[in-house]
C-alpha cells in the first residue's frame, strides 16, 4: 500500500510500498497545498495511472478510461500534481523527461506503450485484444507512441491548467 500526505508545509510525504521497506520521498511542492492537510491512501489492489494534466489527448484518455472501469481498479494523479512527482520519484523515473502516460500497479511502473496495453488489458472486455501487441517489440510500440506523443499539442492542444474531476469521479483522482 502506498501512503501519502500533503501538509500545511507545502510538502508531500509518499510512503514506500509495502511489504518492502523503502525510504520515503519527500518533495517540496510549487503550491497549491496551503489550504489544508490531506492525507491518502493507495491500496495494493489500486493501479493509479499518471497523465499530462495539460494535454487534450491525455485528458481524453483518462475521461476514455473512467466510465470504462466500472470496479474502480484505477486512480488517477496529473504528472504535474505533488503526488504524481512523488509517485514518479518513488519508482525512479525522470520527472523533467517523462511525456507519457504512466502506470504504477503492482509495485511496478510501465510507461509509454506498455501502460497503454496493461491499462487495456485491465479494463478487460473488447479492450483486452490490445494484449497480444505487448509481443510486438517495445522499440518498435515506442517508436510509434512517441510519434503521437511528440505530436499530441499540435494535433489535440493544450489546457491552460490541469484537469478537474467532478461528481463521483473526483474520489478516484489523487491530487
Amino acid at each position: 500500500m502506498y501512503k501519502f500526505s500533503v501538509r500545511r508545509t507545502g510538502r508531500v510525504r509518499l510512503g514506500g510500498y509495502r511489504p518492502s521497506i523503502r525510504p520515503t520521498a519527500i518533495l517540496n511542492c510549487d503550491g497549491g497545498v496551503d489550504a489544508g492537510e490531506m492525507d491518502g491512501e493507495i491500496r495494493d489492489d489500486e493501479a493509479v495511472i499518471l497523465f499530462d494534466g495539460v494535454c487534450n489527448l491525455c485528458s481524453g484518455f483518462v475521461q476514455f478510461v473512467v466510465p470504462r472501469d466500472a470496479e474502480g481498479k484505477y486512480r488517477f494523479a496529473s504528472l504535474q500534481s505533488d503526488v504524481g512527482q512523488a509517485l514518479l520519484a518513488e519508482h525512479d523515473l525522470a520527472s523533467d523527461e517523462l511525456d507519457s502516460v504512466v502506470l504504477i500497479e503492482d509495485g511496478g511502473s510501465y510507461v509509454k506503450s506498455s501502460a497503454i496495453i496493461r491499462i487495456a488489458t485491465g479494463l478487460g472486455g473488447r479492450y483486452r485484444l490490445l494484449s497480444p501487441f505487448r509481443y510486438v517489440p517495445r522499440a518498435v510500440r515506442d517508436r510509434v507512441y512517441d510519434f503521437v506523443a511528440d505530436n499530441r499539442y499540435r494535433w489535440f492542444g493544450k489546457k491552460d491548467r490541469c484537469m478537474m474531476p467532478s461528481g463521483d469521479v473526483e474520489s478516484r483522482f489523487i491530487e
